[in-house]
């Protein structure tokens, strides 16, 4: 099995609190153990809305959404498997705005209700989920949205619309969890959870990204669309335990696994990109260092 698993993979790195992969996750998870993971979280891509990549394994360059999810159902068969009974599954995501040029109309693209469809026809249960709210001004900074521009009023304001918030879209595999997760009144005061259980995360800051974080130079890669860390800080603080293996299939440049091993649990990342998975594997290994450099500074203020 060790020479199967090495021949999908372009490059591994492996640690006590971490394994990281580049590869195409669809070969790469088939070669992991049943029901091994305690939590995913990822970030799936936007199918035709950013590219990625040149590969042709790439999810974001299907040219149709029927391509899109015939291939994303080789992964997502896959996560369903990994993931032990009775725990969670997050995926981040925002509805996709239409096009004349490329759709024909000027309208939204239900992405999240299809991915929630889509993972309820693998077998997963359909769990919760947050709005995570975002400035409808700097959306319209960034894509010239015909729909958010103030002119557009003054022209016809029945193509004016609101902006789109992103959504981490949770969803739970079947069965009694072997390990419960539990917290105590001083790790989870009620004031906290009052935050957390709020169907609207109006406190994420949309910079809070490990892109930010690293402060990588710019010759670095640049992601372009990284998971803002507390949004992935909540998931895990919320539905894992410490030690717990958290896994993401579109690891990027890390910021799943990066949250996980500084948050004392386990990360698996799979990333496709080469030069995304040099980044993440830098950025895994600063996150242990980081730790590491707290742990000897705790111990001096003790001395």
């Amino acid at each position: 099995m060790d020479e199967q698993f090495n021949s999908l993979i372009k490059g591994k790195e492996i640690g006590e609190e971490y394994a990281l992969y580049n590869g195409d996750s669809a070969e790469v998870l088939k070669m992991m153990p049943d029901e091994s993971v305690h939590y995913i979280i990822y970030s799936p891509p936007f199918q035709s809305l950013y590219v990625y990549s040149n590969s042709d394994r790439d999810l974001g360059n299907c040219r149709t959404a029927a391509e899109f999810y015939e291939q994303f159902h080789f992964i997502g068969t896959e996560l369903f498997r990994l993931l032990k009974p009775g725990r969670l599954m997050s995926f981040h995501c925002m509805n996709l705005p239409t096009s004349k040029e490329r759709d024909g109309y000027i309208g939204i693209r239900d992405f999240r209700g299809e991915l929630i469809k889509f993972f309820q026809d693998i077998g997963f249960i359909y769990h919760s989920e947050v709005v995570i709210w975002k400035d409808p001004v700097t959306a319209m900074q960034r894509t010239k949205a015909l729909g958010l521009l103030h002119k557009q009023l003054k022209k016809d304001s029945c193509l004016s619309r609101q902006g789109i918030p992103d959504y981490l879209v949770t969803m739970r595999k079947p069965g009694d969890n072997p390990e419960r997760v539990t917290h105590t009144n001083e790790s989870f005061p009620v004031s906290m959870w009052q935050r957390y259980a709020s169907p609207v995360w109006m406190d994420i800051n949309p910079n809070d990204t490990l892109q930010y974080k690293s402060a990588r130079e710019n010759k670095d890669e640049r992601h372009i669309c990284p998971l803002q860390l507390p949004v992935i800080q909540r998931g895990i603080e919320l539905w894992t335990n410490p030690g717990d293996i958290v896994l993401t299939p579109f690891m990027g440049i890390g910021s799943e696994v990066y949250t996980a091993v500084k948050m004392g649990r386990r990360g698996v990342g799979v990333e496709l990109k080469d030069s995304y998975y040099r980044q993440a594997v830098a950025n895994v290994k600063n996150a242990l260092n980081n730790a590491q450099m707290d742990i000897f500074n705790m111990e001096e203020v003790k001395e």
